[in-house]
């Protein structure tokens, strides 16, 4: 329930990030496979009635509970972390060439349609479970979506999975359609 840059730069091994401010509730029911699963809650404390609410709303009633002080409380008790790379939309314009077969835009095929960067597939968020096995283990991997609150997300199910070098590309489409990067549309137009 965390905001997509403090995931990044600091989070529980094997944790996955769904922020609150996203599309929580559809995502954790879209993304966590099994009711039954044990979530321990990291984020701020004064909208934890908020998550379990809406968990709850889609069938989560059972979560172990929250991560007293949060992750400066994890790190200051000396647990381990890991973090996820950030770029700038305009560092990968500027490497386009040399990341072009890493980059992958986790959009819906409707947004992906609508416009993308050239040479880039398309692999939806909604899909990764089914898809995961498509992410080689030792490669690296610039992921995209409209804003960057997917990206983080399809980054974290990677690196619970073994992908460890995964980058979110910052601001998503929204900032790299204002970059030298060149795009297409598959819109057919009427």
């Amino acid at each position: 329930m965390r905001k997509t840059g403090e995931f990044a730069e600091a989070h529980i091994p094997g944790a996955i990030f769904i922020g609150i401010d996203g599309g929580f509730a559809p995502w954790a029911a879209t993304l966590i496979e099994d009711l039954n699963t044990p979530l321990l809650i990291v984020g701020d404390e004064a909208r934890i009635e908020e998550v379990l609410t809406r968990l709850s709303r889609v069938g989560f009633d059972n979560p172990m509970g929250y991560l007293l002080g949060g992750m400066e409380g994890w790190k200051n008790d000396g647990f381990p972390t890991e973090s996820m790379e950030e770029v700038e939309a305009e560092d990968l314009a500027n490497h386009y060439e040399d990341w072009k077969d890493m980059t992958i835009d986790v959009r819906k095929p409707g947004e992906f349609s609508n416009s993308h960067i050239v040479d880039i597939p398309n692999k939806p968020l909604d899909f990764i479970a089914e898809n995961k096995s498509e992410y080689n283990s030792d490669g690296k991997y610039y992921l995209h979506c409209a804003g960057g609150y997917r990206s983080v997300i399809a980054g974290s199910i990677l690196q619970k999975n073994g992908v460890k070098n995964v980058v979110n590309v910052k601001g998503g489409f929204g900032a790299i359609k204002n970059t030298s990067l060149p795009l297409e549309s598959e819109m057919q137009e009427a």
